[in-house]
């Protein structure tokens, strides 16, 4: 069978191999994962000695093979992950029953007010959260760095006893006793295998949360109810998850290093597996792993959802990631709050910014501080610049990493002993990075407004400022969603003819659990577990539906337009309105979604057709296989149009028994949609429909994405599904939308 690598992906997701585990120059060793396909064995202990006499033809001896296997991958498929030299994961690649070998590659890591902004207030509950009973006894498993188990968002006051079908673990380790897991945390797992010694000083070798990451997204996902949270008053609500009354497992894959984050692929592939064995309902994954996880694919085939954060490089396109046709790929957009706060300039001008500014109870009231131009506040910029005790205006035109920019000149400006920053960005969407600002008051503003107190400053002997605290501002005076500025765009790179990402929904500023206290974080990891939540509450009300059924459901009743009625924007440069490569279906419905009317369902096994052929590449493809678009997915993607083709859907009706269907029809520029039937009419007999949609090119040219819809409404329901095309005439093309 043949021995591939797949490629690295981008410099930024820091796939390097692990340089400790290097045991000489000559032969050195490194992780490999070795993928069986399913298992052959109901019994897991079977499937694993299995591995052991397989890889004891390449090592030599039973001893050998069980000493190099880190992970043994045997509940939801067969695989395991193991030390080997090239040599030896070339010849292992070679067995008949190998189906791939490649190696472990390091990865990274990717509330208050979202819920209610979703149609899910706590106070004034939808028909959604009571028929669903708040997702009570729905399993959230969450791979991440772990959870803090004494934050009041995962009190178990009122809960019943575990369901009957969990068959998960409280894993011991340290500081994690018997008590930590309970009738809310069910189940706790850690897997550290290749942690450098040097960096366990660093971990709680447990599944404790020593970064914050995974108890932020397990809160946002199922918290419990915590009345009166806030930061230093910013944001005060009540917290909660989603499906407050659901269930968490944990499984601790992340660990902290001198230099950033330890997590592999193989950590999260036998977290997967065992997240399958133990019975969890849905996974959420505020991580970037690889797009092809056939772990994935396997938790999808027994019957989990998974959710996949979409990445935080927008808003660059092509910059997608986890954007595997069977997982539910997430989008970061704002919901209706802002954080406004106030500046008085010398000539009592007045200005908003925005930040998250605070002031402590034993600091004095806000003052009049002197005002300097710090230019773009490099080290060079302010090289020569007495900023000691003073406000510096700080304004960066140039497109670039938005938070490191900030933290760059953060760290210049409290160099110099600056009193306050002022700072001019193409966006607000780093806020967060205003929290950490030590000490002085930190505002994000427009450019056109840091030019006005350029201006300002030019004009004056002496220009002076006061910043005062930050404010909270929430309704319909907020324009929102918007897709945020960070957010990861497709299409995807890997798979073209699958729209991506799915749905977006909010991680701007999202104020959620960290080991004792709250705090806000923005990222498509924020807004990943809201997806995942939502899911529980589908999961509870219709236990019945499949893995596609919920992400069509999701997908087809998403929201595009904002609360005013027009069209949701995205943050770019410029800002321009939302497409799908930048929200997918949209911004997420969740009371929508509980009625979608039709759903576009999929036999998890069509998938294995895509898997081998897309992925693997060799002689088991069948050349045969249609492309990829013709999966029956919610969403339609076609990368290369040069000749008319027919792509064929099917609908299945969840709605009243007896409904009829019309099509609405918004064709791309420059193609042309018809739809056959035209009217789909449902009853007790006729509960699934298939379709034709021709898709014809208008125009002979390089083109480019453009993008439409095919809507099926009656009075009662609208799916929606969203349609991106591009017509070509040669093979090779070099924009893309």
């Amino acid at each position: 069978m043949a021995f591939h690598f797949r490629s690295l992906r981008l410099s930024a997701c820091i796939l390097v191999c692990f340089s400790f585990m290097m045991i000489g120059a000559d032969g050195s060793r490194k992780l490999y994962i070795a993928y069986l396909g399913d298992k052959k064995h109901d019994d897991p202990s079977l499937v694993a000695v299995s591995h052991h006499e397989m890889l004891s033809t390449i090592l030599g001896s039973k001893e050998e093979a069980i000493d190099s296997i880190a992970y043994s991958y045997k509940h939801g498929f067969s695989g395991f992950a193991a030390m080997l030299t090239e040599d030896q994961a070339e010849n292992l690649a070679e067995l008949p029953e190998i189906i791939s070998v490649t190696p472990s590659q390091n990865h990274e890591l990717l509330t208050t007010r979202s819920w209610d902004f979703l149609g899910l207030n706590y106070q004034e509950p939808s028909e959604l959260l009571q028929r669903s009973n708040y997702g009570e006894d729905i399993i959230i498993g969450i791979i991440d760095t772990g959870i803090w188990p004494e934050s009041r968002s995962f009190s178990d006051h009122g809960y019943g006893v575990i369901p009957p079908r969990w068959k998960g673990v409280c894993q011991l380790g340290q500081a994690w006793g018997g008590t930590n897991c309970s009738r809310k945390i069910i189940g706790a797992r850690y897997y550290a295998a290749g942690l450098d010694k040097a960096s366990l000083k660093l971990n709680y070798m447990s599944a404790r949360d020593m970064n914050g990451h995974g108890t932020h997204t397990a809160s946002t996902a199922a918290g419990s109810v915590v009345e009166g949270v806030s930061l230093h008053g910013l944001g005060e609500g009540v917290a909660r998850g989603g499906a407050p009354r659901a269930r968490l497992a944990v499984y601790k894959v992340v660990w902290e290093e001198e230099n950033g984050q330890y997590l592999t692929t193989a950590a999260v592939l036998a977290a997967m597996d065992d997240a399958i064995h133990d019975g969890v309902d849905i996974l959420s994954l505020s991580l970037i792993a690889d797009d092809d996880s056939f772990g994935a694919l396997h938790a999808i085939q027994n019957g989990i959802t998974v959710v996949y954060a979409g990445g935080n490089y927008g808003p660059r396109s092509q910059v997608l990631f986890n954007t595997a046709p069977w997982a539910i790929t997430v989008a970061a957009s704002k919901i209706d709050r802002s954080f406004p706060t106030t500046i008085t300039l010398g000539n009592k001008q007045t200005i908003i910014g925005q930040s998250l500014y605070y002031m402590m109870k034993n600091e004095s009231n806000s003052r009049f501080q002197t005002l300097v131009n710090g230019g773009n506040c490099s080290r060079e910029a302010l090289s020569g610049t007495n900023i000691k005790g003073k406000v510096v205006l700080c304004i960066e035109i140039t497109f670039g990493p938005i938070i490191k920019i900030f933290e760059d000149a953060l760290a210049n400006v409290h160099s110099g002993g600056a009193s306050g920053l002022i700072f001019a960005l193409y966006t607000t969407d780093m806020l967060v990075s205003t929290e950490e600002c030590q000490g002085i008051p930190c505002v994000v503003i427009d450019i056109d407004i840091g030019f006005q107190v350029l201006t300002y400053i030019g004009s004056q002997q002496l220009p002076i400022a006061k910043i005062e605290p930050t404010s909270s501002v929430t309704g319909k005076q907020v324009l929102a969603p918007k897709v945020a500025m960070f957010s990861s765009r497709g299409p995807s790179i890997k798979y073209p003819t699958i729209l991506k990402p799915d749905i977006a929904a909010p991680g701007v500023n999202i104020l959620a659990a960290t080991k004792d206290a709250y705090v806000f974080s923005s990222g498509t990891s924020m807004a990943t577990p809201h997806v995942a939540g939502v899911v529980a509450l589908l999961k509870a009300l219709h236990p019945q539906w499949s893995h596609a059924a919920l992400k069509s459901a999701i997908i087809t009743s998403a929201t595009t337009k904002d609360e005013h009625g027009t069209p949701i924007l995205a943050e770019a440069l410029p800002r321009k309105v939302a497409d799908p490569f930048d929200y997918g279906g949209g911004n997420i419905n969740p009371n929508g979604a509980a009625d979608p009317g039709l759903i576009y369902d999929i036999d998890p096994r069509e998938y294995n057709k895509f898997f081998e052929c897309q992925i693997k590449k060799y002689e088991i493809c069948n050349i045969t296989t249609k492309p990829a678009y013709h999966l029956n997915l919610p969403s339609i993607s076609i990368p290369e149009l040069r000749h008319p083709i027919k792509v064929e859907r099917t609908v299945t009706n969840v709605g009243k028994v007896d409904a009829v269907y019309r099509a609405d029809i918004q064709s791309p520029l420059g193609v042309k949609i018809r739809v056959e039937p035209a009217t789909l009419v449902f009853n007790a007999t006729n509960k699934v429909h298939t379709f034709k949609a021709s898709i014809k090119p208008l125009w002979k040219v390089q083109g480019d994405y453009t993008f439409g819809s095919l809507t099926w409404y009656n009075e009662q329901h609208t799916v929606r599904i969203p349609i991106a095309v591009r017509i070509t005439i040669q093979d090779f093309y070099a924009d893309v939308a």
